[in-house]
């Protein structure tokens, strides 16, 4: 939280001294409608989540166990904790650098900068280096695809909580089913699969499975908001 805190405190200066303007542009306000819009994009991104996994189970004939020990105070702290991280980095990436690039640019360019820059990031976040080019290129392109999806859709929403809302909802879902960190098979774990055999096959399948979320959540915003019209 102290964070958190930091960064909201940064992020007000930059915006007072660069734009004369103060952290309401991140969209804090109304409450009631921010709070919708986090509650619809959590659950909009859960449905896609639950929606893959159910297709990747299919594909690769995925055999899950239901656990025995599930964790109640695991998986609300699962929560509390992608909740403070996707904060922080919605806050870093689709914040005021977001808000102060595109008042000096254009939101085009705004939202291509912070795509490039959440790709690197998850270089230095998933331990990339090292793993070689086509993993790192994996990565780069599917988290910048969800950088500048989350971005666009502040855009649409003039507010961080609807990308917050995907964030968290992203992140959490993952904790239920794979074997992540500092939480992870909160639910199912994962007992066996048949991996496709071939390689550029699976390449496809992979790279569809990791586009896909941020495909279908571009064109479910640019619908929801379509009546937004502040894009350049």
């Amino acid at each position: 939280m102290i964070g958190i805190l930091i960064i909201l405190g940064a992020s007000w200066l930059l915006l007072f001294l660069l734009e004369k303007k103060s952290l309401s542009v991140l969209g804090f306000t109304p409450v009631s409608e921010r709070s919708i819009q986090f509650l619809l994009g959590f659950g909009f991104i859960s449905i896609i989540q639950s929606i893959l996994i159910l297709t990747e189970t299919y594909v690769l004939s995925t055999v899950w166990e239901l656990k025995t020990n599930i964790s109640l105070s695991h998986i609300f702290g699962s929560l509390w904790y992608h909740l403070k991280s996707a904060l922080t980095e919605d806050l870093l990436f689709r914040g005021a650098a977001l808000y102060i690039l595109a008042s000096r640019f254009n939101n085009k360019a705004a939202i291509l900068s912070s795509a490039i820059l959440f790709g690197v990031y998850h270089w230095f976040s998933y331990g990339m280096f090292g793993a070689g080019l086509v993993p790192m290129v994996y990565i780069f392109v599917i988290t910048g695809a969800s950088g500048a999806v989350w971005a666009y859709s502040y855009f649409k929403t003039n507010s961080i909580f609807l990308a917050l809302g995907l964030h968290v909802g992203w992140n959490f879902i993952s904790t239920l089913f794979l074997d992540n960190q500092p939480y992870g098979e909160l639910l199912f774990q994962q007992i066996s699969l048949v991996p496709i055999s071939n390689d550029w096959l699976n390449f496809i399948f992979q790279f569809t499975k990791g586009l896909a979320p941020s495909i279908i959540t571009y064109f479910f915003v640019r619908y929801l908001y379509n009546e937004n019209k502040n894009e350049e």
